[in-house]
């Protein structure tokens, strides 16, 4: 099959599963900051930006002044405490397969930048073009995020409609949907009927699944 022409990822949920990774610096975050232990995370915030789901972790005790301040401590401690993310399959077969086609590939998440390139180096991830949630002045749900990579890959808005984004998120589906290109749902989160009412394409179990398709 005519392969598109160009592939964007989500990060977490598709490339990685960093549940732990996160969960861990928000509960030693909040503990610093309050002395109490944090809210569990609700599913409706996957894929939302750090500061959205800070305000929800505040909101629940009443410290919504203390947004802030957990966002960027949090940011400290999935630093400072890093925990390497679990690599999810197929990922090192499609960058393998992009790189051998000359297909122009990256991310855009919703995670800050430097959660990103600990994780890239440590998993030794064949990604050279990252973008993390300070790059955009409007995260996912809205567009900027798979535009600016797009434009940072060489492409054209003309080009959109043929570039393929993996996201396991319906923020990030969103996203890519508003941008004009395919959304492709990976099914790390949400159902395949989830995915597909928020505007995925075709919908798969990992990136390893989406591979295989592409290559039979």
């Amino acid at each position: 099959m005519q392969l598109p022409k160009g592939f964007l990822f989500d990060f977490d949920g598709v490339v990685v599963d960093s549940f732990e990774s996160h969960g861990s610096a928000w509960s030693s975050a909040f503990r610093e900051l309050f002395n109490k232990e944090v809210a569990p995370f609700p599913k409706s915030l996957a894929g939302k930006s750090p500061m959205i789901i800070a305000a929800y972790f505040c909101s629940v005790i009443g410290e919504e002044k203390q947004t802030e301040a957990l966002f960027s401590l949090k940011d400290k401690h999935l630093d400072l405490f890093f925990k390497i993310p679990k690599l999810l399959p197929g990922v090192n077969e499609f960058t393998t397969l992009l790189t051998k086609e000359k297909i122009p590939y990256g991310i855009a998440s919703n995670a800050t930048k430097q959660f990103l390139k600990n994780s890239v180096r440590h998993l030794d991830l064949n990604f050279s073009t990252v973008f993390g949630v300070e790059d955009y002045e409007k995260p996912k749900p809205a567009p900027e995020a798979y535009i600016t990579l797009a434009n940072a890959l060489g492409f054209k808005e003309n080009d959109f409609k043929d570039i393929w984004v993996f996201e396991d998120s319906l923020t990030g589906t969103k996203a890519a949907k508003l941008a004009g290109m395919v959304p492709i749902g990976i099914l790390t989160q949400y159902s395949e009927n989830e995915l597909k009412q928020a505007g995925s394409k075709i919908v798969f179990p990992t990136l390893l699944e989406a591979y295989q398709y592409l290559t039979k």
